[in-house]
């Protein structure tokens, strides 16, 4: 890695191509491999699950061919996604396709399977409650496993759930594009939501809650997660580079 004023020399984690990018370029989102497309979020997970599997953080191309290291990712990036199913016993998994997994009802059958878990920006949209969730990432995991977990959140003092009352809802798109929710409380009340945050992808999916960094490592605790880790450093040789202490990676140990 390199410094040259304003803009950083990295090598890409994930293809481990050579790239250069002004600083300011390298936000969450941002910092696009000039190859594979990597944004500073999909770089910072390999970097993390490195660390916890290897003790070092190395390059997805330099890393070994360990079969016997079993994970699974819940909708993660293919251009992670491919390259370390080669590398790993890790298969990806959907909520709408083949092969599916629901983090919000997972079959007893998967419980203390993995070594690993990523999911990447997956349970602002799961459907309250979201503890449930939390507890079922803890459940794939061998005793020693290690989640590698990253959602958008915040300073504020709690989570903000949009539809703390959901319940019975369709998610519809009207003819001009809008999305609405409605929604039918389990006390029968009617109620209609508009300006949602949806995100596109194979299926539509709803940004549910806004998570707080504090609420975030209660869940963690609460789910029964030991050696929660934000990883607030900036590995600039990979192009990881972080604006302020918001929507970290974290990783937590069963």
């Amino acid at each position: 890695m390199t410094a040259k004023g304003k803009r950083i020399a990295f090598r890409c984690n994930v293809c481990g191509a050579p790239n250069e990018l002004p600083r300011n370029m390298l936000d969450r989102e941002g910092g696009r491999c000039r190859k594979c497309a990597s944004t500073v979020r999909s770089r910072s997970i390999v970097h993390v699950l490195s660390l916890e599997l290897f003790g070092q953080s190395l390059p997805l191309p330099d890393f070994p061919h360990r079969p016997d290291i079993v994970g699974i990712g819940l909708s993660d990036c293919e251009g992670y996604a491919v390259p370390l199913a080669a590398k790993l016993a890790y298969t990806n998994t959907y909520v709408h396709r083949s092969p599916r997994l629901d983090i919000a009802a997972v079959e007893p059958e998967l419980a203390g399977r993995f070594d690993f878990v990523v999911a990447s920006d997956v349970l602002e949209r799961v459907p309250p409650p979201v503890s449930r969730a939390f507890c079922n990432l803890h459940t794939l995991l061998r005793p020693g496993g290690v989640l590698v977990f990253t959602a958008p959140y915040d300073l504020r003092e709690s989570t903000e759930e949009h539809f703390p009352d959901l319940h019975r809802y369709e998610l519809r798109q009207g003819k001009d594009g809008a999305w609405e929710l409605r929604n039918v409380t389990r006390s029968g009340e009617e109620q209609v939501f508009r300006e949602l945050m949806v995100h596109d992808g194979p299926a539509p999916s709803l940004e549910m809650r806004v998570f707080s960094k504090q609420s975030l490592l209660e869940e963690f605790q609460a789910a029964g997660f030991e050696q929660v880790e934000i990883h607030a450093a900036d590995p600039l040789e990979w192009g990881i580079l972080w604006a302020d202490e918001r929507s970290l990676p974290i990783s937590a140990r069963r």
